[in-house]
């Protein structure tokens, strides 16, 4: 009787195992580790999987405020507690590089094709953001990200408005958003947007994750499956013991 019990559970495990297997990453490089080097995108630097014409920019962690990231204007660094700002500019949950992207100028979305997607399907992109300022410039600023799947802008989404005090930083915040697929190859986009231009407000990004938002219909069927086979078995196993 302990074989078949442990029998059951082997079957159980094996349809629920197939079941959270189809939870595919699909975003490469989401980190943003596969760089060419520390700087704005497509001016000194390359992102592997992603594109951007903004002034957008790769910065090594704990490096914003200290050594910073060279761009089309020369050295960029954001405020922190190394170079006089208000607080320390934490690390993200991801580690490692991240994105800043001004809000204000020259603004220009970080690019992605994702391939592999079933139209009409849900996804579930997460990713960790954060709000921060140019170092040497003043007042307020605010911060938020624009996040989409596709072209449509009715379908795109945006984090709250960040508001920001003059040489300061937010903590890093984790985000969720749910997008439905519209076709096998759709291009996911973020947009920083911020206010005003003059005191630059940089939005910050790491940590970027696409998946499959419930499974798909051959998933269910396996799942299903597998647990009609316990119950069968199960079944069986109580006929015999009557």
């Amino acid at each position: 009787m302990r074989i078949n019990t442990i029998k059951l559970a082997i079957a159980g495990f094996a349809a629920l195992s197939t079941f959270s297997a189809q939870a595919t990453e699909l975003v490469k490089n989401g980190g943003f580790e596969q760089v060419s080097g520390i700087g704005q995108f497509n001016n000194n630097v390359s992102v592997s999987d992603w594109t951007s014409n903004g002034y957008n920019f790769v910065f090594a962690a704990g490096s914003a405020d200290t050594t910073g990231s060279v761009g089309s204007y020369g050295a960029l660094t954001l405020w922190g507690a190394n170079n006089g700002g208000n607080n320390p500019l934490a690390t993200s949950h991801n580690g490692g590089n991240f994105i800043a992207a001004d809000g204000a100028f020259e603004v220009s979305p970080i690019k992605q094709t994702i391939n592999g997607l079933v139209a009409g399907q849900k996804y579930t992109v997460n990713f960790e953001w954060a709000a921060a300022q140019q170092s040497g410039f003043d007042g307020a600023t605010t911060e938020q990200w624009i996040v989409n799947l596709g072209d449509n802008a009715a379908t795109q989404q945006s984090t709250s408005v960040y508001q920001n005090p003059s040489h300061s930083s937010s903590g890093w915040m984790k985000e969720s958003m749910t997008f439905t697929a519209a076709g096998a190859s759709q291009v996911l986009s973020f947009l920083a947007v911020g206010t005003p231009e003059g005191k630059p407000p940089f939005s910050l990004l790491d940590g970027v994750s696409m998946t499959s938002a419930v499974p798909e219909p051959g998933s269910w069927a396996m799942l299903f499956a597998g647990l009609g086979l316990v119950g069968l078995m199960a079944r069986r196993r109580q006929g015999k013991a009557a």
